[in-house]
């Protein structure tokens, strides 16, 4: 009986002095203390989850904002009555020659567009990079110094024409397909294009490009010896011209090219589009622009 009411006496006394702590008040320093030890402990983990789930995120929400101000792409409030809204993004195909200004029409698509700019060469890297499936078959060719066929190729493309930032802002494709087999495994693919834009120059007017070219090997820029050449007489002295930039070999690619590009064209014949690339680049420009806006109108 003795010992019964010595445990009650004891665990009263401990409910009493527990109740008692628990609301004595703590000093405001040390609450301080404990929410910043809390704060610092979590705040770093939490930093680096965000961005890092942001990372990606914020590239593609670029895009679709270009996407979204054009009326391409799904409505975010589902209600939008301009008639513009849940258009397909832009699908894309441009092929120039060397020299045809290709690349300056690029980036103005991409500005203009908010499209995905996209060659083969990057994708491979990229595909070998991230060692995809296709990644690594295109991996043990290059390696081997062998070229990468077209089924590996179409492969990566694929791949890289589903993932979410090509879906959500449509594409680019700069010089691909470059052979009737190509176009024809990209179709078998699944894969469609709205417009394909032929930049024409005539050949004499790309040798006289190619071979006038010159880069400067200590800035990397590059000057035509007829159009735009260097003011400073010391860096005109120190231009130095590409190996591949001759005559003869410029004539070679582009009968390669000739030989490619024609047969290419007859896959897209119903949204093919020629367009004189012996003109200013602006006026080139708005060329494309226009026979684009038509095709997705």
């Amino acid at each position: 009986m003795t010992q019964m009411i010595t445990m009650k006496s004891i665990l009263s006394l401990l409910l009493l002095l527990t109740s008692a702590y628990a609301f004595t008040p703590v000093p405001s320093g040390s609450v301080r203390s404990i929410a910043t030890s809390i704060s610092t402990s979590t705040s770093f983990d939490r930093t680096v989850i965000v961005l890092d789930a942001s990372k990606n995120r914020d590239k593609i929400a670029s895009r679709s904002k270009w996407a979204a101000s054009r009326g391409y792409g799904i409505s975010a409030a589902g209600n939008d009555d301009s008639g513009d809204a849940g258009k397909s993004p832009p699908r894309l195909i441009i092929a120039g020659a060397p020299a045809s200004g290709k690349g300056t029409q690029c980036e103005i698509i991409k500005e203009k567009y908010g499209v995905v700019h996209l060659s083969t060469g990057d994708m491979l890297r990229a595909a070998v990079a991230a060692g995809t499936d296709v990644g690594k078959q295109a991996k043990d060719f290059m390696d081997s110094g062998k070229l990468v066929p077209d089924e590996v190729i179409i492969g990566v493309v694929k791949d890289r024409l589903d993932e979410s930032d090509c879906v959500e802002c449509g594409w680019l494709l700069d010089g691909f397909p470059r052979t009737p087999a190509q176009a024809e495994a990209l179709a078998d693919a699944g894969v469609s294009a709205d417009c394909f834009i032929f930049l024409n120059v005539p050949d004499e007017v790309l040798v006289e490009r190619v071979v006038g070219r010159r880069t400067d090997p200590e800035t990397g820029k590059i000057y035509h010896m007829t159009f735009s050449p260097p003011e400073d007489e010391e860096v005109l002295a120190r231009l130095e011209q590409r190996s591949d930039d001759t005559e003869e070999k410029v004539k070679v690619r582009l009968e390669q090219f000739h030989a490619n590009v024609d047969a290419v064209k007859g896959s897209y014949t119903d949204i093919y589009v020629e367009v004189d690339g012996t003109k200013k680049p602006d006026e080139v420009s708005a060329t494309i622009v226009k026979a684009i806006d038509s095709v997705l109108a």
